[in-house]
């Protein structure tokens, strides 16, 4: 019997991921020839732990974006999504994919990064660096295509969970206008994201705050550690002071990696609700 019960297991874990996958749409590659950096390390296979709810991945060198798109007209407000996963993986489950087809099934375009991991084992990337550049090049790669993707490209947000909260606050706080003078199209697009959004952002120590920066919404749990259900609290007063439009949802049962997850019924599972109703209010998407 415990044997039987085994292989359902094993067989429902089979089905649920092969159906997720089977629903994913295509990764596209941040750079044709390979990141900066990765060139030589482009065509390795990464490392994938799947399952119920779960699919993490590490050992990545060829960064790209997996689409969520929205086909219906006017040009839609998009989000890039970084999932977190400590800089070590990507928790792509519940703060990566399902999360981009809820966005595209509410009108809002979306995009699944995958960046280059700072702290895998034997990387040798940064944050600072490698990660980064990858983020700047999604938020310009978008922009690039936004015609043919159906993009408002003034309404690109970048979204973070955890380290990839770290990633969205970085992008917000140090952009650039594009090199008009580059041969990549790409490249001659800006980095600065329209809006951002962070959902218990890690390494809170590390943001600045300053007058023009673009609005924030910041969701979190009260029972998370300190450096994130203090130090946001604290981080959105210099928001306010700097005149910053912010919106902050402290959730008080909640702890770290609540993220997204289909059917959840907890008031932290609603945060993406929340979020379409800031973007509605911010005139990030047409009135209903």
């Amino acid at each position: 019997m415990r044997t039987i019960q085994f292989l359902s297991i094993a067989v429902l874990a089979t089905y649920f991921s092969s159906t997720a996958y089977a629903q994913r749409p295509s990764q596209i590659p941040l750079w044709v020839d390979g990141a900066p950096g990765s060139v030589d390390r482009k065509d390795e296979a990464e490392k994938e732990d799947v399952g119920p709810g779960k699919c993490n991945v590490t050992n990545i060198h060829n960064p790209s974006i997996t689409p969520y798109l929205v086909t219906e007209k006017p040009p839609r407000a998009a989000i890039l999504i970084c999932p977190g996963g400590g800089h070590r993986m990507l928790c792509l489950g519940h703060e990566g994919y399902d999360l981009g087809k809820w966005f595209a099934d509410h009108g809002i375009a979306a995009f699944v990064l995958k960046n280059r991991l700072a702290r895998d084992a034997g990387s040798t990337y940064s944050v600072d660096e490698h990660a980064m550049a990858d983020t700047r090049r999604a938020l310009r790669m978008i922009r690039s295509k936004a015609s043919e993707w159906n993009i408002d490209p003034a309404k690109l947000g970048v979204l973070g969970f955890s380290a990839g909260g770290e990633l969205a606050a970085l992008a917000a706080m140090d952009s650039d206008e594009g090199n008009s003078k580059s041969n990549d199209v790409v490249e001659r697009m800006g980095s600065r994201p329209d809006f951002q959004v962070l959902i218990y952002p890690g390494s809170s120590n590390r943001f600045t705050v300053k007058k023009g920066m673009p609005p924030v919404f910041i969701a979190l749990g009260a029972k998370d550690r300190d450096d994130i259900s203090k130090g946001m609290a604290q981080l959105y007063l210099k928001y306010k002071e700097a005149d910053v439009p912010a919106e902050l949802h402290v959730y008080s049962n909640a702890g770290h990696g609540f993220g997204y997850r289909p059917g959840s019924k907890g008031a932290a599972g609603d945060w993406p609700l929340r979020l379409r109703e800031w973007m509605f209010d911010s005139g990030l998407m047409p009135k209903e």
